[in-house]
């Protein structure tokens, strides 16, 4: 194994020497913390342990004591955790997962998912060693189901390591897998289990591979549709192990530390645990991955000792280099290779319903808004619980039986937010994305992250329609209206995209080398060159085709199609052509993205939540829900209930969201 950590032993070490630096620290009034946090970041872990009992010989005190005496807080635990070995640091943190009232699965899960099996070895003994009772005890008393049955699999530490690879056991563990999922009505977990558990990493890969061609979708996205829960989370976690165990926890380091608040448990847990062994490819993940530097994302979120000891396991700041890795490249390759061969079954949230009655449903509507007061709930009871389909049948029999326009009854009988969003779902979805494109560009400011947005995620078929329903409606072309409030190769790429006329079909392989290759060509070139041979591709070529493209761009140029816009691209163009990759390579993760920056930090834009909402139910609302589960480690559900309490003090519009989402992941 080679190992890729920041800390190395030091050269011409004296661990005499290092216990009388650290007990001339901690001596008389105060404590000198930078001596301590540089001493102890500059030792690897077996150095420390020399420390620790050379510090017991020379001053018959124990240093982790001492330590926990003059320091506080978290660069208390920061620091007395880098003291212990590797297996009773671990020990440690899965007992503390299981005490008490709750438990701590996401740390059961990284733990469990990320070590080997010397690793898992070395665990249990310390484990036993230092609480006196067997790892797998506490693990069947604290958890129950398939979750403690796979976390019992992993504790053996017995998975192949071999490295051998029977092509035909490939192929069987692929069918097994398809036949215990998608295949049948139910899951077979067990199968699930016995493979993903034991099988070696290499065979798993090969596994996952075969599995994409008899699916027609990635192994993670069978579980996510087949399983639930807890043991859905863990059966992720060993999949992204298996695939990437420093992408594994380069996405785990970037979610404790976004949004309010840091996961400082989490955070001290994987800087520790990785400082030594991948650490530095941790840091090239995070970079391929996320906007900055782990470097960086570490410096913004942290302060004081804490900080600079965080820093100090970190070992650079990988955004000064200015360099993509090519082990980041490599990960990037087979990131679009596995995009290209996935075959997403989009799953929508809103079905047609069975035993409908437009008329009866007319007459209902009607009911709930004659007379004093308006109910709400019927309202939104009959509106959230119909397909678009319907709804228009719904109107048509409104006018027919009682002469009314539905429309305009329902806007002078809600208001503010409800009103919004039950308009919304009774415009049919030209009509809506007119409408919304008109909002967008209305008044003093653009929104352009909704033109974005709505522009590159509809087909040609869709952006027809609506292009017919903004002539209709504004009396003027949805072209024109672009062209007079955007300006520059912004405007000029929507006015591309505004056609239509993207291609449709698969990729052609021969040709989506030549675009590859023209695209990092144009890397070299002029900003504006670059930017134009962007827009000729990325606007015209099918979505099938471009993914082939960026897969081939990586071979080309060795850095990932992500990396150049977000580097030698601003504003809105990079915006567009950002939203535009995101889409190619997973339209559902693309907007549970934008559905978690709509709800996120103070105020809610409920303009973006209600188009996304709306607009996706029918579509793939039940997939961006799984993404927004996985990028956020909370549910779509939970985030709508949360944050759309201030302001909706009767919870209507919140309710609707609600049966729009479908349901609590």
């Amino acid at each position: 194994m080679v190992f890729r950590g920041t800390i190395t032993d030091a050269p011409d070490f004296d661990p005499t020497a290092d216990a009388e630096t650290l007990y001339n620290a901690m001596k008389g009034m105060g404590s000198d913390k930078e001596a301590i946090l540089d001493l102890v970041t500059s030792r690897s872990n077996a150095q420390r342990q020399e420390i620790i009992s050379a510090y017991k010989c020379s001053f018959g005190k124990d240093l982790i004591e001492d330590l926990k005496y003059e320091l506080t807080g978290k660069f208390e635990r920061l620091i007395v955790s880098l003291m212990r070995t590797p297996a009773y640091h671990d020990a440690k943190e899965v007992k503390d997962a299981v005490k008490g009232a709750g438990t701590n699965e996401r740390c059961l899960i990284e733990i469990m998912a990320s070590r080997n099996n010397a690793q898992m070895q070395e665990l249990t003994a310390a484990y036993k060693d230092a609480y006196g009772i067997d790892i797998e005890e506490s693990i069947i008393a604290d958890t129950s189901g398939h979750f403690k049955k796979m976390l019992i699999v992993l504790i053996q530490g017995t998975r192949d390591e071999s490295g051998v690879v029977d092509a035909d056991l490939v192929e069987q563990d692929a069918q097994d897998l398809f036949a215990a999922g998608e295949e049948q009505w139910g899951t077979d977990e067990a199968k699930f289990i016995m493979i993903l558990g034991n099988r070696s990493v290499t065979h798993l890969r090969m596994v996952f591979d075969a599995y994409e061609k008899i699916a027609e979708m990635s192994i993670e996205d069978s579980i996510k549709n087949e399983l639930s829960g807890d043991f859905e989370r863990l059966m992720l976690a060993v999949v992204q192990c298996i695939r990437s165990v420093p992408m594994f926890f380069a996405k785990r380091l970037y979610k404790s530390m976004k949004g309010l608040g840091t996961a400082d448990n989490t955070l001290i847990r994987i800087m520790i645990s990785r400082s030594e062994l991948d650490i530095l490819d941790i840091r090239e993940c995070f970079r391929l991955g996320y906007e900055k530097s782990l470097y960086n994302m570490i410096k913004d979120d942290t302060s004081g000792d804490y900080k600079r000891t965080l820093l100090n396991l970190c070992g650079g700041d990988d955004d000064l280099a200015g360099e993509f890795f090519p082990e980041a490249a490599q990960l990037a390759y087979k990131m679009w290779e596995l995009s290209a061969m996935t075959k997403v079954q989009l799953r929508p949230t809103i079905r047609p319903a069975s035993s409908y009655d437009p008329s009866a449903d007319a007459q209902a509507l009607r009911k709930a808004m004659k007379g004093f007061g308006t109910d709400e709930d019927a309202i939104i009871d009959i509106i959230a619980n119909r397909s678009n389909a319907q709804r228009q049948e719904i109107r048509q029999a409104f006018k027919s039986l009682l002469g009314r326009d539905l429309m305009k009854d329902l806007k002078s009988e809600l208001s503010k937010n409800l009103e919004r969003l039950i308009i919304a779902l009774m415009l049919t979805p030209a009509e809506f994305d007119a409408k919304m494109m008109r909002k967008a560009m209305e008044g003093a400011g653009t929104d352009e992250h909704a033109l974005i947005e709505i522009m590159v995620t509809r087909s040609n078929e869709e952006i027809h329609a609506m292009n017919a329903a903004y002539q209709d409606a504004y009396k003027k072309s949805l072209e024109d209206a672009i062209q007079s409030d955007t300006s520059g190769l912004f405007c000029r790429i929507l006015v591309s995209l505004v056609q239509g006329a993207r291609e449709e079909g698969p990729g052609d392989e021969e040709r989506a080398n030549t675009d590859a290759q023209e695209l990092a060509d144009a890397c070299n070139a002029e900003s504006d060159d670059m930017e134009m041979k962007f827009m000729s591709i990325l606007c015209t070529r099918s979505f099938p085709h471009l993914r082939q493209v960026f897969k081939e761009f990586v071979r080309f140029s060795n850095k990932d199609i992500e990396q150049i816009i977000k580097k030698e691209m601003s504003g809105d163009v990079k915006n567009a052509f950002y939203a535009i990759v995101r889409s190619v390579k997973n339209k559902p993760s693309y907007f549970a993205d934008r559905l978690y920056k709509a709800m996120k930090g103070l105020g809610t834009d409920d303009r973006a939540l209600i188009r996304i909402m709306v607009s996706r139910s029918e579509v793939d609302l039940f997939n961006i829900r799984k993404e927004f589960k996985d990028a956020q480690d909370a549910s779509l559900h939970e985030f709508i209930q949360v944050e759309t309490m201030i302001g909706d003090t009767s919870g209507d519009y919140r309710k609707t969201l609600l049966l729009l989402c479908g349901g609590e992941d």
